[in-house]
């Protein structure tokens, strides 16, 4: 159940009455009453519309933590930024420069930055501004060392099981292709993974990551996949402009899904979900261009 619990405080003296607070607010908690905003709604979002909206700083939201927004390793500008007042070509400079990486160095990465980073992801859209997100952060390479081998150990069952013809062959009667998709897409890749793993004490699962965030939701939301990916990208975004390499790892999302004791291992708590991990570290690679993109489908639909 989503908390709607009304936490707004609008302060009679310092309101003017402009009534912007009441145009941007999603669920008609505030409205006019004697030429003056008041709380009259019995559900809010805590989305803060009507407190960043607000030209008199009349409005506030309870529910809402601003002290949790302080970043310890840059000096925020608080100041909101227009519609349009943004160098769009560097936004998209940013984005296109931001690569997956997989070539990094020894140096671990302070806590402060990662918390940071964590802070970062928060500032993504949520639906119904339920904001379920959570972040698990493994901050050292012991740690993602212990998380890469308990994924090595689940594949390695996978492919001891995909390499049963007879196992396949059952479930594709059963209507079950997973396993076949599987074994004909990745059984290769995955057991040369596992041969560097084992053999060769090579990473190509976390490629030498010194750090890791696992980003999960608690249950309960409206589009908890949705949400927890566009915090995700934030922290891709954020990672690359703070100096860090990232690589989003599917298949240790993978592994969790279909293994939960590996998330009850790392301290998450059996009723959340996980929908993305990301390696980061210092990156020991350098690009000195842009890539291109594959084309997209683009439709246009008109009643």
């Amino acid at each position: 159940m989503i908390d709607r619990s009304v936490t707004t405080v609008i302060d009679e003296e310092l309101c003017t009455g402009c009534d912007l607070c009441v145009r941007v607010c999603p669920l008609e908690t505030i409205s006019m009453e004697n030429g003056k905003a008041a709380v009259t709604g019995s559900e809010s979002l805590s989305c803060g519309h009507c407190a960043a909206v607000c030209p008199e700083g009349a409005v506030s939201v309870k529910a809402t933590d601003e002290s949790f927004l302080s970043f310890s390793t840059f000096d925020e500008d608080q100041k909101w930024l227009k519609h349009g007042d943004f160098d769009t070509s560097q936004l998209v400079r940013l984005m296109r420069s931001r690569r997956s990486c997989r070539n990094y160095k020894e140096k671990p990465v302070d806590r402060n930055i990662l918390e940071d980073l964590v802070k970062i992801g928060i500032t993504a859209p949520s639906g119904t501004n339920s904001q379920g997100w959570t972040f698990t952060i493994l901050p050292s390479r012991d740690a993602v060392f212990s998380l890469a081998n308990q994924i090595a150990r689940y594949f390695k069952g996978l492919n001891n099981m995909a390499e049963k013809s007879h196992i396949r062959l059952l479930m594709r009667l059963t209507g079950n292709r997973e396993l076949d998709f599987y074994y004909k897409n990745y059984y290769e890749t995955v057991k040369e993974t596992l041969s560097d793993w084992e053999n060769n004490g090579r990473d190509r699962l976390f490629h030498g990551a010194t750090s890791a965030i696992i980003v999960g939701y608690k249950p309960g939301a409206a589009c908890p996949a949705e949400d927890a990916l566009l915090a995700t990208q934030n922290i891709l975004l954020g990672a690359h402009s703070m100096g860090l390499g990232s690589c989003l790892i599917g298949f240790a999302v993978s592994a969790i899904k279909r293994d939960p004791k590996i998330q009850l291992t790392v301290g998450i708590p059996a009723d959340e979900k996980v929908y993305a991990v990301i390696a980061l570290g210092w990156p020991h690679e350098k690009y000195f261009g842009l890539a291109g993109r594959k084309k997209a489908v683009i439709r246009y639909w008109e009643k």
